[in-house]
């Protein structure tokens, strides 16, 4: 077996996809310009259609999601103003802090509801009064799917319709919020409702290789692109990229219903093995607690069977567009034969 990324079965996230040879296609044949002119025409549509199809005036091209989000707090928020956000959620915990560190923007972190939800009596009570002694409290910052649990709309709603009673605007992480879309059986549109912008990645389960699009209104997006250049997102001819996102946002969405079902068939089997305590997954993540004393063991022999996974006590298994059925079936005998070596062995 070669050792091309081809060749293995990677569960470790959804950022491993690789470019399928259609979208491989759309790439090569892209019609380009030097976006940071504004007249790359495939960057152009890009975020065209992305701000069409979530329901926004305006989209801004990024090189990542975390300079999308970052970008958006820097618009919401000046120098001494913080956002509220959740503790576990990517924007505070997975991004280097970037809003403190370049935005001087401070972070409330709120504690996370076992459904990833934010409470919204939590909301409320952090938000603080107009007081010189207190950041000035800006944004609601939320993220849907938040380690792969749905906040459904009805949440959302309550609380972006809180956060805008209480004169704070609303920013969602939306890195995989077409996943939470598809879950719910609901409209992209309707998935971002009460968001005055949205982040949405195109290099997860979409399966582009790179890139997001920071949605919101026009003024919103025209002050974007100032941050943009200034983070060093401003990119020539990045058409060549952006065509493998408009690629991803046209034909890979409704595709995401297969990796929720492959993540449920991976998370039933393995919820076999007596040695295992498996979640059931909502979309394509789910977690899987491994004894201690049989870590090492399995990481060497999932590397052996070419599968990759971050093995560890709390070990996260994601599904996308490059796990099939029958890696999912290969997946459940490899842990099954080697739970049951390990039983007998111990």
């Amino acid at each position: 077996m070669s050792d091309d990324a081809t060749s293995w079965i990677d569960l470790r996230s959804d950022t491993v996809t690789q470019p399928t040879d259609a979208m491989r296609d759309a790439m090569h044949g892209a019609p380009v310009g030097d976006d940071v002119y504004g007249d790359d025409p495939t960057v152009n549509r890009l975020q065209d259609s992305a701000a069409e199809m979530f329901g926004f005036e305006a989209g801004l091209y990024a090189p990542s999601g975390t300079q999308s989000n970052l970008i958006a707090l820097l618009l919401h928020c000046a120098r001494g103003d913080e956002y509220l956000v959740g503790q576990e959620a990517h924007t505070y915990k997975y991004e280097g802090g970037g809003a403190a560190v370049l935005g001087s923007i401070q972070p409330q972190p709120i504690a996370n509801q076992p459904d990833g939800s934010i409470a919204l009596a939590d909301i409320a009570a952090y938000i603080k009064p107009d007081d010189m002694h207190f950041a000035r409290t800006r944004v609601l910052a939320l993220e849907n799917t938040i380690g792969g649990r749905v906040l459904g709309a009805d949440y959302m709603a309550a609380a972006t319709s809180l956060a805008h009673e209480r004169g704070l605007a609303t920013h969602l992480d939306g890195a995989r919020i077409c996943n939470a879309a598809v879950k719910q059986g609901i409209s992209l549109r309707a998935a971002c409702a009460g968001f005055d912008s949205v982040s949405v990645c195109l290099s997860k389960g979409l399966g582009a290789p790179v890139g997001s699009v920071l949605l919101g209104n026009r003024a919103f997006i025209e002050q974007g692109k100032r941050w943009r250049k200034m983070l060093g997102g401003g990119m020539r001819q990045a058409g060549m990229i952006a065509a493998a996102g408009l690629y991803a946002l046209e034909h890979n969405v409704q595709r995401l219903a297969d990796d929720h079902s492959n993540a449920a068939r991976l998370s039933r089997e393995l919820a076999r093995i007596a040695q295992l305590k498996v979640a059931t997954p909502q979309t394509n993540i789910f977690y899987i607690e491994v004894p201690p004393g049989a870590c090492d063991a399995l990481r060497a022999t999932l590397a052996r069977e070419h599968i990759r996974a971050t093995v560890g006590q709390h070990t996260r298994l994601v599904t996308h567009l490059n796990i099939t059925a029958a890696d999912v079936e290969r997946v459940v005998a490899v842990f099954t034969t080697f739970f049951k070596d390990w039983h007998q062995a111990s």
